[in-house]
């Protein structure tokens, strides 16, 4: 299989105020480490017994991530693998061990040399040593790659360089030279090229390991409790959000497309992209009247909705948007099967996502709220990221996913799409290089509990 090269190592910004090398930062990390590997935690006595499921043997990961700072993505899944997370009533501890982390910056406010301190991980100063734990073949049994946040170059179109395809490129290179391979996880979007994604996608379907990607969003909690049916007569659906391009607008994607991939007939791909700012949202609206009601329905589920003005609790309109949201976003995707998807991003009257679609066949509008229990004051936990954990820990002990990286493919390629279409001065584009067909999967893998 014909691979892209990966990409030049961007820029990096080093730690302040000591101006530490990595190796340098690594190599002060020895002796730390070996002291506090000596004392076992709960994290180590839970490794010998689990009350629930008896003794098991942990699976070794390694972690590449971007920064490792308060609040960071790499932040949310590190700590959790490290100290476990409340889960069902209980503090529950993945069955794996972090016995790889490679962090590409260090910036101030860095949280590895105190991770490093208090588990006796070691931090390695290369990707391919991550994997192989120092050695020369792979020692780990998953990869998760949390390439998100961190100081690195923007393009033209607003995308934010992370080095997402250069990270899985690195973690093929050691499954190609050690002749085994395991399952890996990679947060977000795959890329901000679309050649890159496809060929992400490809190379884990030619070396057959389990590729799962994507965005909290589909597998938090729902209000209500919503499930799509299988093989549902949707004819549209809704995303009302908020927050930047080529950051959240993944989110409010991937909410919509975990429910329109239940369609009847499934997924068969986009056909257009046409993405809007400003003043045009609104034109464009108005000449939609059911998407105006589903995008109203949407918002109706919002626990962050702006009220109208004197705090009332009347219905809010068009009108009322073109007021209050200034500078609103939106994609309007036309998908092969005639099927419609609208995003809107809303920063200033919504802090939250939500979703409504329609049942063509009864006209029925199902919709509910993805839950993101954000931290009050930022000084708790985002809960939001424990389903997601508990995914990827399910799908490196059992060795299947959830549901299809392709959903995550299809998405990527339509924030890539949607930059590209406001670079060219909102211009509706078509896309056949989304023309792609997959299947959904039997259960939506959001959390009930």
């Amino acid at each position: 299989m014909s691979m892209k090269s990966a990409p030049a190592n961007p820029v990096r910004r080093e730690p302040a105020p000591a101006r530490w090398t990595r190796r340098a930062f690594v190599s002060t990390l020895a002796k730390s480490t070996a002291a506090a590997a000596a004392f076992p935690s709960g994290r180590a006595a839970y490794a010998k017994t689990d009350a629930k499921s008896g003794p098991s043997r942990l699976k070794r990961i390694a972690i590449l991530a971007t920064e490792f700072r308060k609040y960071s993505h790499p932040q949310h899944f590190i700590d959790r693998v490290l100290e476990g997370y409340g889960w069902e009533g209980r503090h529950h501890y993945p069955r794996l061990e972090l016995a790889g982390l490679y962090v590409d910056q260090f910036p101030e406010g860095d949280l590895s040399r105190d991770r490093a301190r208090r588990h006796g991980i070691t931090l390695y100063p290369t990707v391919a040593e991550a994997l192989t734990l120092g050695g020369s073949r792979l020692g780990v049994d998953g990869v998760l790659i949390v390439a998100e946040h961190g100081a690195y170059p923007k393009n033209e179109k607003a995308q934010t360089l992370y080095p997402r395809n250069r990270f899985f490129q690195q973690t093929l290179d050691v499954f190609k030279a050690s002749g085994r391979v395991v399952p890996v996880f990679n947060d977000k979007h795959l890329s901000t090229d679309w050649g890159e994604c496809l060929a992400m996608v490809r190379a884990a379907e030619e070396f057959g390991f389990p590729f799962m990607a994507g965005s909290s969003l589909p597998v938090t909690w729902r209000i209500p409790a919503l499930e799509i049916p299988l093989r549902a007569p949707l004819a549209e659906s809704v995303c009302a959000g908020y927050g930047g391009l080529d950051a959240y607008d993944i989110h409010g994607l991937e909410t919509a497309q975990c429910m329109s991939e239940r369609r009847a007939g499934g997924e068969a791909g986009v056909a257009a992209i046409h993405a809007v700012r400003g003043k045009r949202v609104w034109e464009i609206l108005e000449e939609r009247e059911t998407t105006q009601e589903l995008l109203f329905a949407a918002l109706a589920r919002s626990h962050t909705c702006k009220p109208l003005e004197g705090f009332t609790y009347a219905m809010p309109g068009l009108n009322w948007l073109r007021k209050y949201c200034k500078h609103p976003t939106a994609y309007f995707i036309e998908h092969l099967d005639g099927f419609k998807t609208s995003l809107f991003l809303l920063d200033e009257v919504v802090q939250d996502f939500n979703y409504a679609g329609l049942l063509k066949n009864t006209g029925e509008i199902l919709s509910c709220q993805m839950y993101l229990p954000m931290p009050p004051g930022r000084t708790t936990l985002a809960d939001f990221f424990s389903p997601l954990m508990n995914h990827i820990e399910r799908m490196v002990l059992e060795g299947v996913v959830p549901y299809p990286v392709q959903r995550t493919l299809l998405t990527s390629g339509m924030v890539i799409f949607a930059l590209e279409s406001l670079y060219r001065g909102q211009a509706r584009l078509e896309t056949p290089q989304l023309k792609m067909a997959y299947p959904p999967p039997a259960n939506s893998a959001y959390w009930r509990a």
